[in-house]
């Protein structure tokens, strides 16, 4: 009987709570202008009591998660984008204990959280939630942040291999009832013993975005879902504007992406694992209201030098690219709301789009607002219907 009461739990996680075929989420809201650097006045705060203004929006409207961004120094810029941040498993215990059904998720870079803390705080915040936390795991960030730590990065393969154990670990303080020892690479540990458990006898959903092979491994070997980008046919980030891919193509070109990701889980891992992606939505009455919004937030009022910073972690900047690539790469980050295809026209328009990438077997996306509080009230009153008229949300 309690096998079955912990699978029905660990069933009930993997929906999420509500059941729906393709799940949204809701990005970065715990970050000072969200997923969109940008300079507009109505950009989002990030402070807690919007977070929780926003949350309640969320959770009585229907949307499926919530999901944070870990980041521990922002970027510059007149708004120091995402200078205000709040630490995502206390941002997620808050949430939690004032929400019923929507699922929180907290972002925990693993080389800055030992697994016996972060498996005693992922618990608390499990109970408190009543089964309804969820694990982001991040394997490596930018640099600088890393050094206001005082930690030096892994090779990049090596991350992953640092991962494992990390994960191996917070599994074994979840699930066993006597002390154990863990003796690894990375962490020698001795009589490693943690109650209580997480919720219900299953755990916390996990979840990974990696997007090197290494980085995809690790999550088809340890994860149940997987985060990834959408693409153009060329294998490119739909980074130049809602517009430039055709629907046909694009659809083509995620539904092989999609097939693939679960082709190789199942094949050199006997693992099944859903697939989510992210993205901007703008959101209003009328298309034209949408992309005017969608260029004065997005172009006209870029946070460029927060942009530029960004480019320049990434190892491109005005020295080392020709002026008119430079331009061409600095326009496009501005346009993908910080990562992610832009959604962008009146609620069918958005509401269709979002059901092509569930025909293409995403199971849900993470979507970004300017502003949570003030967008999210439109979005689930008139997308999430639609989506539910198609077949692919609960009533």
């Amino acid at each position: 009987m309690a096998t079955r009461v912990a699978a029905d739990a660990q069933l009930k996680r993997s929906e999420m709570s509500g059941g729906n075929a393709f799940q949204i989420g809701l990005f970065g809201a715990n970050l000072s202008s969200g997923r969109t650097a940008t300079t507009v006045p109505e950009r989002w705060t990030g402070d807690w009591r919007d977070c929780l203004e926003m949350a309640v929006i969320a959770d009585e409207g229907g949307i499926d998660f919530l999901l944070p961004v870990g980041r521990w120094r922002g970027y510059g810029g007149q708004s120091d984008f995402h200078g205000v941040g709040l630490e995502t498993i206390t941002w997620a215990t808050g949430l939690l204990a004032h929400t019923k059904r929507v699922t929180v998720f907290g972002t925990v870079h693993a080389p800055m959280f030992h697994p016996l803390v972060a498996a005693k705080q992922i618990v608390t915040a499990d109970q408190i939630g009543g089964g309804r936390f969820a694990l982001n795991i991040v394997a490596g960030w930018n640099q600088d942040e890393f050094e206001m730590f005082g930690i030096a990065q892994r090779p990049h393969d090596e991350r992953y291999a640092f991962a494992d154990e990390w994960i191996n670990i917070m599994r074994g303080v979840w699930t066993s009832a006597e002390p154990f020892d863990y003796d690894g690479k990375y962490f020698q540990l001795k009589n490693v013993i943690s109650k209580p458990k997480p919720f219900g006898g299953s755990r916390p959903l996990i979840m990974n975005a990696g997007a090197s092979g290494a980085g995809q491994a690790f999550a088809m070997r340890n994860c149940d879902a997987f985060f990834t980008a959408i693409t153009d046919s060329n294998g490119n980030r739909a980074a130049g504007g809602y517009a430039t891919v055709s629907k046909l193509a694009l659809l083509e070109n995620v539904a092989a992406r999609v097939a693939g990701i679960k082709l190789e889980a199942a094949t050199k891992f006997n693992r099944s694992i859903e697939v989510y992606t992210q993205g901007q939505v703008v959101c209003r009455p009328t298309q034209k209201e949408a992309e005017d919004y969608y260029q004065w937030a997005n172009v006209e009022n870029a946070e460029w030098p927060a942009i530029e910073r960004m480019l320049e972690l990434n190892k491109v900047s005005r020295a080392t690219t020709p002026p008119d690539e430079y331009e061409v790469k600095r326009l496009a980050l501005a346009k993908i709301g910080v990562g992610g295809r832009p959604y962008v026209g009146d609620p069918d328009r958005v509401a269709e789009e979002l059901a092509m990438l569930a025909r293409a077997g995403i199971r849900g996306i993470a979507v970004s607002l300017v502003n949570y509080a003030k967008e999210a009230p439109y979005f689930c009153a008139e997308v999430l219907p639609r989506l539910k008229r198609m077949g692919l949300r609960a009533a």
